[in-house]
């Protein structure tokens, strides 16, 4: 009797589940597939014929030196659909396209001089131009874009709220780009993709439960559950600026903050600090013992520590980890915020700073995107 044939959904399923064992652990034979998908050899077997013939995977050689005992490697064929990240700052647009590997094939920035959303929507179709044009492979192969922004996005209408862009206030910024584009575009606030790049390539790999604490010209978070961005009911999840209201005291650790607060202390006493107070200047003048710097950046580990705080209580994750211009500065706020932290809290976290730098909401970026491009390559197969 022949074997029936497997259901549409379930054949679909085991391909995507082969297709992502591909990509975690190229090259890799059949039997090293069915071990870490937890599927059949047989239902293997006909996943890969499919995705092969599908110029989705392909046979390779070994890895160099492993030995094969005449087993077949399969790797995933990178330029079958192409990610297009954007990272949208007050000074910079920042852009990159990967390939279903993860490799990038092309990065570059360009200014944001107009804050008038037709020139960004332009900037953004101009910068996509290059960088299809730099990546060699032709634009048909962009499946799809995310573009991290400053602000909370509406998942169903596109719309930004809480944004320092005052022209994007309101604006349903991502149903123009993909206008502008021609593509299914992803909008999402720029620190939950952070998190999402550190959690991928950063200091939070392969942790499920963290937080992302950015803290530079503005102050955002990024709290990963069970290996996700929670972004809440409105998807301000996250926005820990909002804490401070009501309280009567200071919390703003963000960069205009932290000047003022250093003008304040610098009045009248002795200290190499002068206006206009630049926070890598004070950062500076701490390292070389200015005493006015040092009580700046002591009060600034208590801002810091005093967000974290209640991040810890309430998710109770293992680990924060600090981005931005200001909480990278890591040798003068690691230990006394950790110091404050034990203090305060009973099961406090760790607390470690980002490899990433200013490259993470990008990062994040195309980590989302890679999550959609299998099912976009599979959807393009079916058309």
């Amino acid at each position: 009797m022949a074997k029936a044939a497997l259901p549409p959904l379930l054949k679909d399923l085991n391909e995507r589940t082969v297709l992502e064992t591909i990509r975690s652990g190229a090259p890799i034979s059949r039997a090293e597939i069915s071990r870490r998908a937890g599927i059949s050899k047989p239902t293997v077997s006909l996943a890969l014929q499919a995705l092969v013939e599908a110029g989705l995977a392909r046979e390779v050689d070994p890895a160099p030196g492993r030995p094969t005992y005449g087993a077949v490697y399969f790797d995933l064929v990178p330029e079958a659909g192409l990610v297009l990240g954007l990272d949208l700052g007050a000074r910079f647009l920042r852009g990159a396209i990967c390939d279903l590997r993860g490799d990038i094939r092309a990065r570059q920035d360009v200014e944001v001089s107009d804050p008038d959303p037709r020139a960004i929507v332009e900037l953004i179709g101009g910068l996509h131009d290059a960088l299809v044009a730099a990546s060699g492979l032709s634009a048909d192969l962009v499946d799809g874009v995310v573009v991290g922004v400053p602000g909370v996005v509406d998942a169903a209408s596109g719309v930004i709220r809480l944004t320092h862009f005052s022209t994007l206030e309101g604006r349903a910024l991502r149903d123009e780009v993909s206008d502008r584009l021609g593509l299914p575009v992803t909008m999402d606030n720029d620190i939950n993709l952070a998190a999402l790049g550190e959690q991928w390539r950063g200091t939070a790999r392969g942790v499920d439960d963290f937080a992302f604490l950015s803290i530079g010209t503005g102050l955002g978070a990024g709290v990963v559950l069970r290996g996700e961005i929670h972004r809440g009911r409105n998807g301000a999840a996250g926005e820990v600026d909002l804490v401070a209201p009501g309280l009567g005291v200071e919390l703003d650790p963000c960069a205009a903050a932290l000047s003022a607060l250093a003008a304040r202390l610098a009045a009248g006493r002795e200290t190499i600090l002068a206006p206009p107070y630049d926070p890598r200047a004070v950062f500076g003048a701490a390292r070389m013992s200015d005493a006015v710097a040092q009580e700046v950046v002591a009060e600034e580990a208590r801002r810091i520590a005093t967000h974290i705080a209640p991040i810890a209580a309430v998710t109770d994750v293992p680990l924060v980890v600090l981005g931005g211009g200001i909480g990278t500065q890591g040798d003068l706020l690691l230990d006394p915020v950790r110091l404050l932290l034990e203090e305060w809290l009973p099961f406090p976290p760790q607390i470690e700073v980002s490899n990433l730098g200013d490259a993470a909401v990008l990062t994040g970026a195309l980590a989302l995107g890679l999550r959609f491009a299998s099912d976009n390559v599979f959807a393009r197969r079916r058309d």
